[in-house]
């Protein structure tokens, strides 16, 4: 079928979307930590039993020392930082603007590989990172009453958190990237074929565990494990995280996997990509806000400058 990878980056940027209003909602109801915690454990179930499937293991096999080193790494920068900023960004400054600074994930993974993996930083990703930057801007500065000044509109607390979830995330993905290296060089000659494309699964099950430990030693230190009891009773709050975990890590992952198959990276990239385009519209009208022309530009440029990472 022709368009098959771009129908389904699509597809996964919808998907995107309905988690990110999920979690939202989740956040707001039982708190970012307990969401995120119930996640990752949700996440490591779903999938320990789609490798046990597809390679019969429920497990991560094959995966030595350094490969759960690097994964363990990304876990605690992508999840445990990044998801935590993000989704408590989601209370502070909502759904709508904590996706919009997702766009600088590309940013902060561009000087990740850079710094870590050596990788060039050519002009065409500074212009990239310049107009992601500026679209930014746009949508969350506005001029003081005099005119005279540039002032946010949105609280500190919201932008600095939507920050660490841009950062979290580029540089969660440069750590796996490192992870996935070591876990392919230490597969044995007699390894299953179908985890070729189990891997992704088994190092995603890796981070799921790292960050569910990692987030419940964080609530233990912060003294609010007293809150998952009053969050599994909050079943409303439960049912959106749950909805967050089967939309986003378990269906949206295996869907992106999926378009990179079928469509040219950089296009797929994009594509998903488009989760704060398409977030305006529903997070609109379900939480009637209204949505300024400047805004749209903001995100509209910010997307530019994403694909200019991925396309030139």
């Amino acid at each position: 079928m022709q368009y098959l990878g771009e129908i389904i980056s699509l597809v996964v940027a919808m998907l995107w979307t309905a988690t990110a209003l999920f979690a939202n909602e989740a956040s707001r109801r039982i708190g970012a930590m307990s969401t995120n915690l119930f996640r990752m454990i949700l996440s490591s179930v779903l999938l320990g039993a789609l490798l046990w499937i597809v390679i019969g293991h429920p497990y991560p096999a094959f995966a030595d020392g350094k490969t759960w080193l690097w994964m363990g790494l990304s876990a605690l920068v992508g999840y445990v930082f990044g998801d935590f900023c993000l989704f408590n960004s989601y209370v502070v400054i909502g759904a709508r603007f904590g996706q919009l600074f997702m766009t600088l994930a590309p940013v902060f993974a561009a000087f990740a590989g850079w710094i870590l993996l050596g990788e060039t930083l050519s002009w065409k990703s500074v212009l990239a990172m310049g107009v992601t930057l500026s679209g930014i801007a746009l949508s969350i500065l506005s001029r003081s009453q005099d005119g005279h000044h540039l002032t946010l509109k949105l609280p500190l607390k919201g932008v600095l958190l939507g920050i660490g979830a841009g950062m979290g995330q580029g540089v969660g993905l440069v750590l796996s990237k490192i992870g996935m290296q070591h876990y392919e060089a230490a597969l044995p000659a007699d390894a299953p074929a179908a985890f070729d494309w189990a891997m992704p699964f088994a190092s995603t099950m890796i981070r799921s565990l790292v960050g569910a430990v990692g987030f419940f030693v964080w609530m233990a230190l912060l003294r609010q494990l007293p809150q998952l009891r009053a969050a599994v009773h909050n079943r409303r709050g439960m049912q959106f995280t749950g909805l967050t975990t089967l939309f986003g890590p378990f269906i949206g992952v295996s869907l992106s996997l999926m378009a990179v198959q079928y469509a040219r990276a950089g296009i797929a990239s994009t594509l998903m990509a488009l989760t704060p385009v398409l977030i305006i519209l529903p997070y609109a009208l379900i939480y009637k806000q209204k949505i300024t022309p400047k805004e749209i530009l903001g995100v509209t440029v910010s997307m530019i400058g994403v694909a200019l990472f991925f396309l030139l």
